[in-house]
């Protein structure tokens, strides 16, 4: 009896987004982080999607990839970045398989992102061109 009575004397918190003290809903207890408050509780879903999406970083990629797999009519080639779309997907796709070619694909996005990225990386000092070298003494 005492178990239940506890259960039900939830005391007041603050809201993990408003900083606003409110008492959490019985049924959620102390898991409750944030107020009844639509705003906070979208701001609360927003901030746990993308923790998940931080902590699961491939996993949409990875069921895109397994759907196309299990389709009844072979899928279409991945919509890919110039220049990888200029590859000649229809044949990856009947040598290697609809996943394989998908990997491929992905893959082949992923090392072009990275290689660009290097790129812009180096400063370009000047487009104009350097004029003569000063006279020595």
């Amino acid at each position: 009896m005492a178990k239940w009575v506890a259960m039900t004397d939830v005391r007041k918190k603050p809201c993990c987004i408003c900083r606003k003290w409110f008492r959490p809903d019985r049924r959620i207890g102390g898991r409750q982080r944030a107020c009844k408050n639509p705003l906070c509780q979208k701001a609360r879903h927003d901030r746990a999607q993308t923790s998940w999406c931080a902590r699961n970083p491939d996993y949409f990629i990875a069921r895109r990839m397994q759907l196309r797999q299990v389709a009844e009519r072979p899928p279409e080639p991945l919509r890919l970045p110039r220049p990888i779309s200029k590859l000649p997907w229809d044949i990856a796709q009947d040598e290697f398989g609809a996943q394989g070619a998908d990997f491929l694909g992905v893959m082949g996005t992923l090392i072009l992102s990275a290689a660009q990225d290097e790129i812009r990386a180096y400063v370009i000092d000047s487009k104009s061109d350097a004029g003569p070298l000063p006279l020595g003494a």
